[in-house]
């Protein structure tokens, strides 16, 4: 197997598989899927590195790419590959000052942004970076501001290299191309203080093909993978690059609230996704069960029930399941999973890499007794994602897995998880106070993360720089706590505070739509989602469903008191990154009364 640089990769598919579709996205005009071939995605490619190259774009440059997921994020990236440029992504949901501080940060001259959100947050910063000369527009309906005089469409862009006019220059620094170059910076979400710039060579992603190739054993040309995840987190940009490596088709999810429908459109065989993805899935069949009646819910019940002897209690230990879990297994392979499946839009699946967060047991352990070939992973964005993951029949319900071929892992002090090996990062750009802080004198990258082996499995325990430390001494685990509760239905999200505090308190994002139901059948009178939140009929139904679930924790971690907030956290108040994760010091400081409040008396 060759292992391209990504300078070359694109170009090398398409010598191998000619019109065979590469890519596909969605026009929103027409409901059509448009097809790229590997021919024409080489074809773009090659003319927009002849444009950058018009542009003035030098060797080792840094290019940004400010969009949601789009097929001109593949063509601008492989272009600056090919130029020996470094690709630089900002997450489409950016606030101007995130966009003005990685612009400065990696003084960026060229920014590509995708629609009108992303070019006017864009422009709106433009006077305050100093480096920044041109916005080059992916989106044609985009509005230009009547005081923009520099910037300009990527069509007008693409015809800067039209007829190759540098083809001879780009050819030449291909050429010099090596594996030690800088591929991207990947600015960090920046859940505490500024954003840090990972570095990850090309090296990273071509030993990244090497390890994949020789764990997923199954992945191959014949795969349709949907886009999901932002190309900006470095799961799915990683995942993607694979995808193009392997010859596998890509389709491209511009609006991620749109998934339901665009999953359902395309029927992927492969797709990588976080577990609140998951979770959304399982609250929806635990919705169908709980509003079935009689024999049709006793069938989706033993369906579940039969699925979680054959795959979790037999096949995942390496056992043959009895020859009549086997025949019922058979059974409702071909009615209950596969109606289940087809619904999500999942049938053809062949595998799911899930990671970004924990998985709670629950969801693990119910997405694989239906047939769901869900991958536990664990990574990072200095690691180049995967450090480790499960595969096939034999996973452990609450690890993340096996260790990827050759990543070298050592548990430090305090228990945390250290990292060595190719994939990981040579540092933060710019930064070598965080740098030297992350990575010790032997080389170890210290990833913050505790954790533990069993059996050859890495199992994740908690965040370091997210425990809590409460008032008496006592140590908590937030992440642990809200990984357990978030399966309720009732609940969309929640955040633990206890850190200094005298006993564990909770923040609640309740689910509105469950909550009303609720009420409805209680005949529960109120006037707004506040009003109803403080209702006593609906904090006891709460108090009820948090008791059961957190009755695993020791006494001193489980939640005293909560409150149910009538708004959910927001990335506009900067309660959440880029990846949904909470920024606890701002949801601290945004909710200081609320919290307060919870400890008086």
């Amino acid at each position: 197997m060759s292992y391209y640089h990504l300078a070359v990769l694109v170009d090398k598919q398409a010598e191998k598989y000619g019109d065979k579709i590469a890519l596909k996205y969605r026009d929103y005009d027409t409901a059509r899927w448009i097809p790229v071939s590997w021919n024409q995605f080489s074809k773009i490619n090659n003319v927009a590195a002849s444009a950058l190259v018009t542009l003035g774009v030098k060797e080792e440059e840094n290019i940004g790419i400010f969009s949601q997921n789009m097929p001109e994020c593949f063509y601008t990236e492989y272009a600056a590959f090919a130029n020996r440029a470094v690709s630089v992504p900002l997450y489409a949901t950016c606030s101007g000052a995130q966009v003005q501080y990685i612009i400065n940060d990696a003084e960026i001259r060229f920014l590509f942004v995708g629609e009108q959100l992303q070019y006017d947050t864009a422009f709106s910063t433009f006077s305050y970076c100093h480096t920044l000369e041109r916005l080059i527009i992916f989106d044609r309906k985009v509005k230009k501001d009547p005081r923009d005089v520099t910037s300009m469409y990527f069509d007008e862009f693409l015809a800067m290299g039209e007829g190759l006019p540098h083809k001879e220059v780009v050819a030449e620094r291909t050429s010099r191309a090596t594996e030690d170059d800088l591929a991207n910076i990947l600015y960090t979400s920046g859940t505490t203080g500024e954003p840090k710039g990972v570095m990850l060579h090309h090296s990273c992603y071509i030993e990244a093909f090497r390890i994949h190739d020789i764990r997923l054993t199954t992945m191959n040309d014949t795969d349709v993978s949907m886009n999901f995840l932002p190309l900006t987190h470095v799961f799915e940009k990683a995942w993607c690059h694979l995808c193009i490596f392997k010859g596998v088709q890509i389709c491209i999810n511009l609006k991620p609230m749109d998934i339901q429908m665009t999953i359902k459109e395309i029927r992927p065989t492969l797709m990588c996704n976080v577990p609140r993805f998951w979770e959304k899935v399982y609250a929806g069949v635990q919705e169908k069960i709980n509003e079935t009646k009689g024999i049709k819910k006793a069938l989706m019940l033993d369906a579940i029930k039969v699925g979680r002897i054959h795959n979790v209690e037999y096949l995942r230990v390496g056992k043959t399941p009895p020859l009549h879990i086997q025949l019922k297994y058979k059974f409702y392979e071909k009615t209950v999973y596969q109606l289940l499946k087809k619904t999500v839009g999942i049938e053809n699946g062949k595998f799911f890499p899930a990671a970004g967060a924990a998985i709670p047991d629950d969801i693990y352990e119910f997405v694989r007794s239906v047939g769901i070939q869900m991958i536990a992973g664990y990574g990072l964005t200095e690691s180049t994602a995967t450090v480790s993951c499960a595969w096939g029949d034999h996973f452990q319900i609450g690890s993340v897995g096996k260790l990827m071929p050759d990543v070298q892992v050592k548990i430090g002090e305090n228990n945390e998880i250290l990292l060595k090996g190719k994939t990981i990062t040579k540092g933060y750009y710019k930064k070598p106070v965080a740098t030297a802080a992350a990575i010790d004198k032997d080389g170890w990258f210290h990833t913050g993360d505790a954790g533990y082996f069993k059996d050859g499995d890495l199992y994740l325990t908690d965040r370091l720089k997210d425990l809590f430390k409460t008032s008496n001494g006592k140590y908590i685990a937030p992440q642990a706590l809200e990984t357990k509760l978030v399966i309720d239905r009732y609940i969309d999200q929640i955040a633990v505070i206890a850190d200094q505090r005298k006993f564990v308190s909770a923040l609640i994002i309740p689910t509105y739509g469950f909550v009303e139901e609720y009420a409805k059948t209680k005949s529960i009178a109120y006037t707004d989602m506040a009003d109803l939140l403080q209702k006593p009929e609906i904090i006891e139904l709460f108090r009820n469903r948090i008791e059961t679930l957190q009755q695993q924790f020791m006494h001193y971690e489980q939640i005293k008191r909560f409150t149910l907030l009538p708004q959910p956290f927001s990335m506009e108040r900067g309660e959440l990154t880029n990846t949904l994760k909470l920024k606890r010091s701002v949801i601290a400081e945004n909710y200081k009364e609320v919290i307060d409040k919870m400890y008086e008396g």
